[in-house]
C-alpha cells in the first residue's frame, strides 16, 4: 500500500514518541489500516483523531512492509458525544474491539457498512433501545466473519427448528428447550431476536449482549488485552442504570 486515500473511521490512537501516534482505522475497502501520523497530540490534531471520528485518510508508504505515515481532514466529528457518559461508553467499546480483533488490511465490507451505521444510530438515537439491538447485531457479526459465527438454526441436539431456547457454550449452537432442559444452568441463553425480527424486552437485549460477550471474550480477549473487556463492562453496566 504504497498510497492510499480513503475515507475511513477512526478505531484507536495510541502514542508513539513525543508528539505522534499510531492511528487504526476502519476502511470501506481496505479493511483495518495502521498509519503513524506527525503532531498527533497539536491542538489541530487531537480533536480529529478521535475514536468514532469519520476521516479523509491519506496514507504514504516507502515500501509495502514500512508503516505508513497519514495525514488526515476531518468529514465527521463526534466529540460532542464524548460528554455524554452512555453514547461515549458506546463509542469507546465498538471502536476499542474493532481495532483490537481485527486483521490489518483485510476487506471487511460489512463490517464498515455495520459499524458505520451503529455509530450513526448511537449518537441519533433518543434513547439506548435504539442502538442496543444493534450493538448485539454488530458483535455478532463480528464473530461470524472472523470464523466463529453462532449456529442458531436448529437443535444442536435433535435437529429440531422448534422451541429454541439456549445456547450451547461449547459449540456455539442452538440447543432447544426440552434437549437442554437438563443443563441449563450450564446453558446460555437464546434470546428470539437473534433468530427472528421480534421487538426485544431489555431482559432480552441483556441476554444478547451476555451471549455475544462470553464469545468475545472466549476467542479474543481470554489471555490478552483485558483492557479492551473492561471498556465493554463499563458500557453494560451503564445501560443498567439506564432501564434499572
Amino acid at each position: 500500500m504504497p498510497h492510499l486515500r480513503t475515507s475511513a473511521i477512526i478505531c484507536s490512537v495510541k502514542s508513539h514518541g513525543e508528539h505522534g501516534a499510531v492511528v487504526r482505522s476502519l476502511t470501506p475497502a481496505n479493511g483495518l489500516v495502521t498509519g503513524y501520523v506527525r503532531g498527533a497530540h497539536s491542538r489541530v490534531m487531537r480533536p480529529i483523531l478521535i475514536p468514532s471520528n469519520i476521516v479523509q485518510a491519506d496514507y504514504r508508504a516507502r515500501t509495502e512492509d514500512q508503516l505508513a505515515s497519514m495525514t488526515a481532514e476531518l468529514q465527521l466529528s463526534r466529540g460532542p458525544f464524548l460528554g455524554e457518559p452512555l453514547a461515549s461508553a458506546a463509542l469507546d467499546w465498538v471502536t476499542a474491539l474493532t481495532a483490537a480483533v481485527l486483521p490489518e488490511e483485510h476487506s471487511y465490507p460489512q463490517l464498515h457498512s455495520a459499524l458505520s451505521g451503529l455509530l450513526d444510530a448511537i449518537c441519533a438515537a433518543p434513547s439506548a433501545r435504539g442502538w442496543s439491538v444493534a450493538l448485539v447485531r454488530y458483535e455478532l457479526l463480528l464473530l461470524s466473519e472472523l470464523g466463529f459465527g453462532l449456529a442458531l438454526d436448529k437443535c444442536a441436539a435433535t435437529g429440531s427448528i422448534d422451541d429454541l431456547a439456549y445456547i450451547s457454550p461449547k459449540s456455539a449452537t442452538a440447543v432447544s428447550a426440552a434437549a437442554g432442559a437438563l443443563y441449563k444452568d450450564r446453558l446460555l441463553p437464546l434470546p428470539a431476536f437473534l433468530r427472528e425480527p421480534v421487538t426485544p424486552e431489555w431482559e432480552d437485549i441483556f441476554d444478547g449482549l451476555r451471549v455475544t460477550g462470553f464469545f468475545l471474550k472466549r476467542h479474543f480477549f481470554e489471555d490478552r488485552r483485558r483492557d479492551v473487556m473492561a471498556a465493554r463492562s463499563v458500557l453494560v453496566d451503564r445501560l443498567k442504570r439506564v432501564v434499572a
